[in-house]
């Protein structure tokens, strides 16, 4: 991650880039445009006065504009940026958090899927989540069977890397009592299809399939890092949706968390079947006061919204309320669609509680398909197949994985505090 440090002393004479008292969400596109612009390990910017949310913005947008990913021992690139004539410490960190959330859902999802067994994703996410006071449990494919877990199962069942439940809690000392807010984020570290198999287009970047996750991880990094008292818990469910004798067949029902079940009718509809089970999960043993899911889910929502815009689904006015303010707060907007009992009926199987392809209109069919897992706690789901991946650089757009909603989350949970 690009490091940004302050250096109160005018040691530049060149003219202010940003202006401090403007549009933080301008200056943080400004800023990333920048810093794809610069060149050399290490550059002084002259900012005399740039303080509060505008260096905060300036900061985030500085390391995102400037992040690469690379596996290289030692990546060529900008190394260091010195903010000239700044003192604003707390603004600084404020924007260094936010940034290394997006930084670490960005680096998560971008590695490649020969790295990224189940085992390897949870491993990673227990060591950075407690190194900042979470608490991380990683519950193995023993576990998941004992409570029920048959989507996870199911979807990991041809994979030669068994599935993996990272369930990680904040519970800090001071937080706002009646307040328990779960994120689900899907966890599918490669994605082929299936026996549905996917065509090998379809399929290059499919070790992004658990950006959900990794915008959860993220998220909660800095939530945690900032010390926000307000209890949140993450829970990610982690598979490999494989090709293989062993894998789940069209056909087959399998039984979730809760008892409803499902008919596989396309093994490509994979991400909700994980999804369900740790919906199920929350919504009964958890108790969350609001139950947000963040997934890689449907083509269609890339087709309806595009590539820079995610979907959201909502069961109560409030909560889409707060996630539409906090994705335009911070640059990452979701646009709400609706749920129509209309297409209910799309969901019906002969032979379980629910069939897992209704088909269209996909991205809607989808978020009534998760609905009912959810029972009645306070439900959003964000579909973010568009925004969670780009295919070139733009402003605090990484080409590759985004990152998209660590930094949305975040912002939600802190507006509880």
């Amino acid at each position: 991650m690009l490091d940004v440090r302050l250096a109160p002393a005018a040691t530049s004479t060149a003219d202010p880039v940003f202006d401090g008292s403007g549009d933080p969400r301008v200056l943080r596109d400004q800023a990333g445009k920048l810093a794809r612009t610069l060149t050399g390990k290490r550059v002084a910017l002259n900012e005399p006065g740039l303080s509060g949310p505008q260096l905060a913005a300036v900061v985030e947008g500085l390391v995102l504009g400037a992040y690469r990913f690379s596996l290289a021992p030692n990546p060529a690139g900008l190394k260091r940026i010195d903010l000239v004539a700044v003192s604003d410490t707390d603004g600084l960190e404020r924007g260094l958090r936010q940034a290394r959330a997006t930084v670490l859902a960005r680096d998560l999802a971008n590695t490649p899927a020969n790295v990224k067994t189940p085992a390897w994703l949870a491993g990673v996410a227990q060591r950075e989540l407690t190194g900042v006071g979470v608490e991380v449990a990683v519950r193995d494919e023993v576990w998941l069977a004992e409570h029920g877990f048959g989507g996870v199962l199911a979807v990991g069942a041809g994979s030669a890397s068994p599935p993996r439940l990272v369930e990680a809690t904040w519970r800090p000392r001071g937080a706002r009592a009646g307040t328990h807010l779960v994120i689900v984020g899907k966890g599918i570290t490669f994605d082929t299809g299936g026996i549905n198999l996917k065509p090998g287009d379809s399929m290059r970047l499919m070790h992004t399939d658990m950006s959900g996750g990794a915008a959860a991880f993220g998220a909660l990094h800095a939530v945690a890092a900032g010390r926000v008292p307000v209890r949140v818990t993450v829970l990610v469910p982690i598979a490999e949706n494989c090709f293989s004798g062993s894998a789940m067949r069209p056909g087959d029902v399998i039984r979730h968390v809760g008892g409803r079940t499902s008919e596989i009718t396309n093994t490509d509809a994979e991400g909700r079947l994980v999804l369900a089970d740790a919906l199920a999960y929350s919504a009964a043993r958890l108790r969350p006061t609001a139950l947000v899911d963040v997934a890689t889910l449907t083509g269609a929502m890339k087709v309806a919204l595009g590539l820079r815009t995610g979907g959201l689904f909502a069961t109560t006015d409030d909560l889409a309320d707060a996630l539409l303010a906090a994705g335009d707060a911070v640059g990452e907007p979701l646009w709400r669609l609706p749920m129509p009992s209309d297409y209910e009926s799309t969901l019906v199987s002969d032979i379980a509680d629910c069939q897992n392809s209704p088909g269209n209109p996909g991205g809607i069919t989808a978020a009534l398909w998760l609905r009912p897992f959810a029972g009645a706690v306070p439900w959003a789901h964000l579909d973010i197949a568009g925004p969670a991946r780009a295919p070139e650089p733009d402003g605090v757009v990484a080409k590759g994985a985004t990152g998209f909603g660590a930094r949305l989350l975040s912002h939600w949970v802190q507006s509880h505090a």
